[in-house]
């Protein structure tokens, strides 16, 4: 099946998209608003919970770097890298899905599962962490907030941020009629 203009147009950036330098600086922003509300929220819940800092994002990256567990003390640092550094790296997929057309509260959840999943990935394969469903529910339901705020927070600022068109009011098959009359393609 050979392969059209109009089938290399699908993956084209949409018109008045931004680019990719642009793209990565919008999303560094909506992933560092995505950790600093995070961030927030987690210290107003430790306040009210009485829970201790996890250090499991600093064994991790240790790990990553193939260094041993450092004190406590120095597992601060790493532990902010390991928060923070997650949650920009993300930003730009964000960005790139706003960008796409894919906006608000559904893509913040389909991005929340991506943030979820990069997560457990790194820490299970570190040996560092559990599998989720083996932990107690109370900290399933914390970790799933806090990462659910990071998203919504995240895509919140991504949509805002994105260049080119909303299509998130729009049908699939509005959006390719709109296609096919501006490229003169038919399929």
């Amino acid at each position: 099946m050979a392969s059209t203009d109009a089938d290399s147009d699908r993956f084209r950036r949409p018109p008045g998209a931004g680019s990719p330098g642009g793209v990565l600086t919008r999303g560094l922003l909506a992933g560092a608003a995505g950790v600093a509300a995070m961030t927030l929220a987690e210290k107003i819940e430790q306040s009210l919970t009485g829970r201790s800092d996890s250090y499991v994002p600093a064994h991790t990256l240790q790990r990553l770097l193939g260094r041993r567990h450092a004190t406590v003390r120095d597992s601060l640092g790493f532990n902010w890298a390991m928060h923070w550094g997650q949650g920009l790296a993300l930003g730009p997929l964000r960005v790139l899905m706003a960008e796409r057309g894919m906006r608000g509260a559904v893509a913040s959840f389909l991005f929340l599962n991506a943030r979820l999943l990069t997560d457990q990935s790194l820490e299970n394969a570190t040996g560092v962490g559990a599998p989720p469903w083996t932990w107690p529910r109370d900290e399933q339901r914390t970790d799933l907030l806090h990462k659910a705020i990071y998203a919504f927070t995240a895509g919140y600022v991504a949509d805002r941020l994105a260049a080119g068109p909303d299509r998130t009011r729009r049908s699939d098959r509005a959006y390719y009629a709109e296609a096919r009359s501006t490229n003169g393609s038919r399929r």
